[in-house]
């Protein structure tokens, strides 16, 4: 398991990449793009975290650190849920058509999305989905 410092350390450029590539003009930051490229980043860390270098056991560390990078872009009290909440909706929505996602990309963060902010239904679906496959 990673120390925070380690993992700040090791994620820093991540997030100075994520933050220069939502870059308008200058210092201006488009969080819409922003936001489509930390749940982008949330998502695939979470899926491998063994190819982002890290372990299943650091997500919660780096689960800290990207709500701490969210709130210094975005404003105070913005988390992961909130960024999942703007991908769910319509804005969200064009933000990604804006960014040229392929369907997979977009069908993973809508995946996510539906993972975070309602477990149960998640739950719900992916067991549909399940039983509609073994028939």
């Amino acid at each position: 398991m990673l120390e925070p410092t380690d993992l700040k350390y090791a994620f820093e450029p991540v997030f100075t990449d994520i933050r220069e590539r939502s870059t308008v003009v200058e210092r201006f930051i488009d969080r819409n793009l922003y936001q489509v490229y930390m749940a982008t980043l949330w998502a695939n860390v979470v899926l491998s975290p063994g190819e982002a270098g890290i372990e299943e056991e650091d997500l919660e560390g780096l689960h800290d650190l990207v709500v701490e990078e969210l709130s210094e872009v975005l404003g105070k009290g913005t988390t992961l849920n909130t960024v999942f909440e703007f991908i769910s909706s319509k804005p969200g929505e064009q933000a990604m058509l804006e960014a040229k996602l392929n369907q997979t990309h977009k069908d993973l963060l809508q995946y996510f999305s539906s993972m975070i902010l309602d477990p149960e239904g998640h739950q719900r679906w992916m067991s549909e989905i399940r039983d509609n496959m073994k028939k």
